[in-house]
């Protein structure tokens, strides 16, 4: 490795932007630990990436589980002697009305789009403070910024992901930089999970036009490969033209 070369967990590996990320730091020459919890599209996604000349490996994780959080990067931390950056990018957007009271679909968004970015962050910021450097990279969403039809709770949960990192930019020490990254209507399975029927029906609509996980990627890479002494705070990242759904 170069001294440019980084250490880099990303969670959320195994499809979209996670494993667009992986692949695109990774070309970067960079090492990717490509963190998820479905363990063969991981090696799926190494086995791609050793193919084409990069360097990563595989790490079976459940983000809503802090001890699991913390045993990766300590595993990290032990086989490669440092961290880096950590792209907590796990995520799931289970849209419905409030009325359709879909309670366990709100648990789950609190659970994973909230408190996996905490168990990240509470796993990684010590490790950054010991180093006096290291970079987290939060991906929220448009729903940070804007509320829709069917995005009361997902969005809540990203706004909640947006102030987080937000929060860590003001505290974290010299050396430590924090970026949030905010993607509009990207080809991902996200949408496929939503169980509601007015939130799918909106959706389609929604969804006419999508820019490609490789997109957001590249915004990531941008963030991560600017000098020390530069912290890109904030990036949103929509199609050309796209527009709340009414």
């Amino acid at each position: 490795m170069t001294n440019t070369d980084k250490i880099i967990l990303i969670t959320g590996a195994s499809s979209g932007i996670g494993a667009a990320t992986a692949r695109r730091l990774a070309g970067d020459g960079h090492h990717v630990v490509a963190g998820a919890r479905r363990k063969d599209r991981l090696d799926e996604l190494t086995r791609r990436i050793h193919a084409d000349g990069g360097s990563a490996e595989a790490a079976e994780l459940d983000v809503t589980d802090p001890s699991a959080m913390t045993a990766v990067v300590e595993a990290v931390l032990s086989r490669h002697g440092r961290l880096d950056v950590l792209v907590a990018n796990a995520g799931v957007m289970l849209l419905s009305r409030l009325g359709a009271l879909l309670v366990p679909e709100w648990d789950r968004m609190l659970d994973v789009n909230v408190r996996g970015l905490l168990h990240g962050v509470a796993a990684a910021l010590p490790v950054f403070e010991r180093q006096g450097s290291g970079h987290l990279v939060t991906v929220a969403s448009v729903g940070a910024h804007e509320v829709v039809p069917t995005s009361a709770v997902y969005s809540a949960t990203k706004f909640a992901a947006w102030a987080i990192t937000e929060g860590l930019r003001q505290e974290a020490r010299p050396g430590i930089r924090v970026t949030t990254v905010s993607p509009g209507v990207t080809d991902s399975e996200l949408a496929d999970h939503i169980t509601d029927r007015y939130a799918q029906e909106a959706m389609r609509a929604y969804r006419a036009a999508v820019i490609s996980a490789d997109s957001i990627a590249a915004a990531i890479s941008y963030a991560i490969g600017q000098p020390p002494d530069v912290d890109v705070n904030e990036i949103v990242i929509r199609p050309a033209g796209q527009r709340p759904p009414s």
